[in-house]
């Protein structure tokens, strides 16, 4: 005999915090009908998973184009590695990889473009170039006239979590609740930014897959991403191809395109507003059918 069938609630999907983020220049980034896509574009010669394929400015340029076809919502620009064990690259050489790709992307399309950098010359420079969005890893700390710069500016702040450097964020590991500790970090971080200036509603919070954070630790912030809405601001969630999904997989960085969706599909259906990527395409089509699924009768996205 069958059972009674069973009831769910209305809406099984935690809310989407609002996010519409003003530009420089009068742009508008807005999640309302789902979240963006961030393309990741790392003109470096070492980045974990591409680096020296788009060290080139033509190269960085063609991918970016590809990307944005594809469509991307935003392209994020870094001349620095931040891959585990790295060490920092001088400011001249950063601003010689990033400054002439942004400058050229900006001529050839609108899609916003956000530089990453934790320095404060490299982002008033990639925002002269042409960027919009400073996404920095190191919260402001690495160089605190980067918030002076946002400020100034007005442009908005990507604040991510990162227990240590990236030379030695994994040596050690450790939280007694990684979620809750990672929250009340970026308060502080938050409180920090709007002090030198920086506009609360200019800000974003990323909690930092694989930045000094073991399998566990990341697995636990997946799961308990809602918890994060806390904070009131949008949510950045950046997994794609980190080692989090190697040590699932047992598979190499190029590899673990499935693995990244999957974790793109939690992150949307958590109500985050964006998600950090290499593979633009297989994303947005993740988060739209995600999405839909989130809205369900109510979906109008085209």
């Amino acid at each position: 005999m069958l059972g009674k069938t069973p009831t769910f609630a209305a809406n099984v999907w935690p809310e989407r915090p609002a996010c519409r983020l003003r530009l420089p220049g009068g742009g508008v980034l807005d999640t309302a009908a789902r979240p963006l896509v961030m393309g990741i574009l790392n003109v470096t010669p070492d980045s974990f998973s591409d680096g020296g394929r788009f060290l080139s400015p033509d190269a960085a340029v063609a991918h970016a184009s590809t990307m944005c076809e594809q469509g991307a919502d935003l392209l994020d620009v870094g001349g620095e590695s931040t891959r585990p064990g790295s060490e920092p690259v001088p400011v001249e050489e950063e601003l010689r990889r990033v400054v002439p790709v942004i400058r050229e992307l900006a001529a050839r399309t609108d899609v916003p473009i956000s530089i990453d950098t934790q320095k404060a010359a490299v982002a008033r420079a990639a925002l002269d170039a042409g960027a919009a969005i400073i996404n920095d890893v190191s919260a402001l700390r690495s160089d605190p006239d980067v918030a002076a710069v946002a400020a100034e500016r007005g442009a908005p702040v990507v604040l991510m979590h990162m227990q240590g450097t990236p030379k030695n964020m994994q040596t050690n590991p450790s939280y007694g609740d990684v979620v809750a500790d990672v929250t009340e970090w970026l308060r502080q971080r938050i409180d920090y930014a709007v002090s030198r200036g920086v506009s609360q509603n200019e800000l974003l919070v990323d909690p930092g897959f694989g930045f000094g954070k073991r399998l566990g630790h990341n697995l636990e912030l997946l799961r308990r991403l809602p918890e994060l809405h806390a904070l009131g601001l949008p949510v950045l969630v950046g997994t794609s191809r980190k080692s989090m999904l190697g040590r699932i997989l047992n598979a190499p960085e190029g590899e673990r395109l499935h693995g990244t969706m999957a974790t793109v599909a939690c992150a949307v259906l958590c109500g985050c507003n964006m998600v950090r990527v290499h593979d633009v395409s297989p994303a947005l089509q993740t988060v739209k059918v995600c999405e839909a699924i989130r809205r369900g009768m109510h979906y109008e996205d085209a």
